[in-house]
Parts: structure tokens; C-alpha cells; sequence
């Protein structure tokens, strides 16, 4: 019992630092200035997340005697198409078109979305009190956007591509539950990202784009912190939480993510925190709480 409770605690912590990098990532994509672009910036910042994550996968390789067979592969190479190429690419996209609280808002309702892509990959029911919760963060989300009447900054591609991101990393989510028993988070993570950048690459390259351009004095602290706290601490940070107290307890991280990206991009972009804001914010915490309490009820 005092190790389940140490493991809470220990989660915990974990959570709060998944929070803050999370939280931190719009931010941090809006302080670039554009030097990168939507490729450039993905393929660099999973380079770099994807290395940082990669001792820790060759450790648990070791340690649980994972055997990386050609469908594993293939699969892991889905896994970052999906998430990385489509997803956090199109994320990129959102938030050059849009503010970065209003796009912090919309990808921290990918759990929502998880649900039913789960209920057709992993055969999760999707039950009643789950179709009340995709209800009331839909209905979060179309506040938050406003579309009737925009927030100098949004625009509908951004919005656009923002949503696409969510409901893309969501089905990352969800298809990243068919092998975590046997690959583990890191090796998962570490491994999808990696290949992600090599696609990303690869595409950067055809399409004649250099790859060392826009890194300056100015920009090379914002790619690495994006690289290494966004992407590199924070998935170690959110793998680490659902290892000691299951992903329920993990996805309190995007609980308070939204917040922090509100708080900081008011203070740090001076981007006003509109009521249709706060109040979108809050159904769609509403509907994770919901969620949430129903995950645990469940166990």
C-alpha cells in the first residue's frame, strides 16, 4: 500500500513537469519568429526529443529483454507518421496561424478523441458517459474557437489545422495501445519519433528546403528548448507518470496544461484572455473530469 501511495506521489511530480513543458510548448513555437519552417522546426524538434528519449529505450531493451521484430517496424514507422509527420506538423501549421492559447486549448482535447478511435482499434466500449463528455468538449471547443466572432490572431486555418493535429495525435494515442505492453513508452516514443525525422527529412530535402536554415543566435535556444524540455523531458516526464500510476492519473497533465499556456501567453505574447477562453477552458475540463472519473470508476 505505501508503494502504490509513493508511486502516486512520484506521478505526481511527474505530471506537474508534463504540465509545464506541454503547457510551455505554444509559447515556446511562437517565439521563434518563424525562423523555421512547419517541417524544419517538427523534423528538428523530434530529432532532438527522439535522441534524448533513445538511452532510456536502449535501457529498457536491455533490462526487459524486448525483441524488435519487422512488424514491431512497421509499426513504430506508423506510429510516427501519424503522430509526428501529420499530427505535430500540422500543429506546427495551427500555431503559426493562430494564438497560441487558442491552440494550446484545442490539441489538450485530444483525450477526448482517443476515446473513440479506442472503441474501433482496441474495442474500449464507448459507453453513454462517454458520448456526454464528447459532447460537452466539442461544444468547449467551438467556444473556444469563435468562430462567429474570431480573436484577432486566430484565423480559420489555423484553427484548421490545430483541430486536424488533435484528432490525429489522438489516434497516435490510440494506436500506440496495441504494442506499449510489449515495446514500452520509451522504445515506442523514442523509436516513432526518430523514424518521423527521417521522414520529415526526407520530404524537407525534396522539396529543396535546407535544413540548417533560420538556426541563429536568436532561434537556437527556442529549437533546443522545444526539442529538449517540450519534446525530450516532457514525453519522458508523461511515459514516467503512466508507469507509476496508469495513464488516468497521467492525463491530469492536460488538465492543467491549457491553464498555464493561457496564463504564459498572456503575460510572456500579451495575448488577451477572452471570456469564450475561460469558458471553453472549462467544459473541456469538465468533460475530461467526467472521463476521468469514470476511467478509475471503471478500474
Amino acid at each position: 500500500m505505501r508503494t502504490k501511495e509513493k508511486n502516486i506521489d512520484k506521478s505526481f511530480i511527474f505530471v506537474l513537469i508534463t504540465a509545464f513543458c506541454f503547457g510551455t510548448m505554444e509559447i515556446a513555437l511562437k517565439l521563434d519568429g518563424g525562423s523555421f519552417s512547419a517541417l524544419q522546426i517538427t523534423f528538428l524538434r523530434f530529432l532532438i526529443g527522439g535522441l534524448f528519449l533513445l538511452p532510456f529505450a536502449v535501457r529498457d531493451v536491455k533490462k526487459k529483454g524486448i525483441k524488435i521484430t519487422k512488424g514491431d517496424i512497421i509499426y513504430i514507422t506508423i506510429l510516427g507518421t501519424v503522430g509526428i509527420c501529420i499530427s505535430m506538423t500540422c500543429f506546427q501549421l495551427g500555431v503559426m496561424n493562430c494564438n497560441a492559447n487558442t491552440a494550446a486549448v484545442i490539441i489538450s482535447s485530444n483525450p477526448v478523441f482517443t476515446m473513440i478511435f479506442a472503441h474501433y482499434i482496441v474495442k474500449e466500449p464507448f459507453t453513454v458517459r462517454k458520448a456526454i463528455v464528447l459532447v460537452i468538449s466539442i461544444i468547449g471547443l467551438i467556444f473556444v474557437a469563435d468562430p462567429v466572432d474570431m480573436a484577432e490572431g486566430n484565423t480559420s486555418k489555423g484553427l484548421l489545422y490545430t483541430f486536424i493535429a488533435a484528432v490525429m495525435f489522438a489516434l497516435y494515442t490510440a494506436l500506440g495501445k496495441l504494442r506499449v505492453a510489449k515495446l514500452g513508452g520509451m522504445v515506442q516514443n523514442s523509436g516513432s519519433f526518430l523514424i518521423a525525422a527521417v521522414i520529415e527529412l526526407v520530404i524537407v530535402l525534396v522539396k529543396g528546403d535546407t535544413v540548417i536554415s533560420g538556426i541563429t543566435l536568436h532561434s537556437l535556444p527556442v529549437l533546443l528548448y522545444t526539442g529538449i524540455v517540450v519534446t525530450g523531458i516532457g514525453y519522458f516526464a508523461y511515459l514516467k507518470s503512466i508507469e507509476l500510476s496508469g495513464p488516468s492519473n497521467a492525463s491530469v497533465a492536460f488538465f492543467i496544461k491549457p491553464v498555464i499556456a493561457v496564463i504564459l501567453a498572456q503575460i510572456i505574447l500579451g495575448e488577451p484572455v477572452r471570456w469564450n477562453i475561460v469558458f471553453g477552458v472549462c467544459l473541456i475540463l469538465i468533460g475530461s473530469l467526467i472521463n476521468m472519473l469514470g476511467a478509475r470508476h471503471n478500474k
